[in-house]
């Protein structure tokens, strides 16, 4: 059998990542529902109908895409990659779409499910019990099997092109267009890399949209704390219970300076209110999804207390199933000490009257 040249390789791994975006079709953009008389319009953009189930999915190509034509990622070369789980298991899918290894470093508390996600695309996992331990440690695996540190957390804002070609942003904006507030006021995400907030931020700047962009953040996460100090070293060094988003340090991909507002929302609450939306829309998500629904109420409320209507637009991160073992499993939500009945009663009652009450 004749080898290609690395250059036609290279070429055909572009190919075959293309050809996967060419032949998904868009992520749906779904209306939640509230009260018509509020003149307020809330849109989920569902990202778990992509091949590999989250918003990670996109990242994952660009990076590889990104690794690609930057001359970095060869026939040979072992992909190795820092995640908490989904931006592995889509990487893993793409390594085995275009023919290389991939090695990831994840937290000991990974849910099983993404754990199992990742070697069923022939990925490997390698263990570390402290957050902070997941960055060294994929350096050194890649400087040893000279490999290639996709490195999420500082490449993502610069993988994506913000000034469109088919980025989420984008997509948004084009699916809006025949709504009855076309222009959202709000857009409300949270930040794992920190890439989408990145994304969304500069293109509205670059469009001249009047969109503000808000970061909701889970507990122990250091996004909240740095954007409000203004300390781009800041950091907790603490472990997350929200799975894909939070993060022990600032990291490189977070982009401050486009962020309108931010949050910082109780793990309890994240999970009472992804619970919540299964109950009502039936759209069964993971604990980002609450966090990013938890803020887009509380951008709502601060809207009707002004008298302000418009519309909103969050995002579903991932799908339920990956957390059948944690987020909706009572055991599990009982051993973290967790009460989510406060936080259930407030947003019912936010979503009867439109009223925020402070816990």
């Amino acid at each position: 059998m004749v080898r290609m040249s690395e250059r036609a390789w290279v070429n055909e791994a572009i190919r075959l990542l293309e050809a996967d975006a060419n032949r998904s079709a868009d992520t749906h953009l779904h209306v939640f529902p509230l009260p018509a008389e509020w003149g307020i319009d809330l849109y989920l953009k569902d990202e778990s109908v992509h091949p590999t189930g989250s918003l990670k999915h996109r990242l994952a190509r660009s990076l590889i895409l990104y690794g690609l034509v930057n001359g970095k990622i060869g026939s040979d070369t072992v992909l190795v990659e820092a995640s908490s789980g989904s931006t592995a298991v889509s990487e893993a899918y793409f390594a085995r779409m275009i023919g290389v290894e991939f090695v990831t470093v994840v937290p000991r508390s990974t849910s099983r499910e993404k754990i199992e996600l990742i070697e069923f695309y022939g990925g490997k996992c390698h263990f570390v019990d402290r957050p902070l331990d997941m960055y060294p440690e994929a350096e050194r695996i890649a400087a040893e099997c000279n490999g290639h540190y996709l490195d999420q957390f500082t490449q993502a804002e610069r993988a994506t092109d913000w000034r469109g070609n088919n980025n989420i942003a984008e997509s948004v904006f084009a699916q809006m267009r025949l709504e009855r507030y076309p222009e959202p006021a709000w857009i409300v995400v949270s930040a794992g890399t920190g890439g989408t907030s990145a994304t969304f931020g500069r293109y509205v700047r670059y469009h001249r949209h009047d969109t503000r962009i808000a970061v909701a953040d889970p507990e122990n996460s250091a996004f909240y704390g740095g954007w409000k100090s203004g300390d781009p070293e800041h950091a907790t060094g603490l472990p997350g219970r929200i799975e894909g988003i939070g993060r022990p340090r600032m990291e490189p991909s977070f982009v401050p300076t486009v962020v309108d507002e931010m949050f910082r929302i109780p793990d309890a609450e994240s999970i009472a209110t992804v619970r919540l939306l299964r109950e009502i829309s039936q759209h069964w998500a993971g604990g980002s999804t609450g966090t990013n629904l938890a803020g887009a109420f509380r951008i709502i409320a601060g809207m009707r207390e002004r008298g302000e209507t418009g519309s909103v637009v969050t995002l579903i991160c991932d799908g339920g199933v990956r957390y059948a073992h944690t987020y909706f499993d009572d055991e599990w939500v009982a051993a973290q000490g967790s009460d989510l009945t406060p936080y259930r009663e407030r947003t019912e009652h936010f979503l009867a009257t439109g009223q925020w009450r402070e816990i």
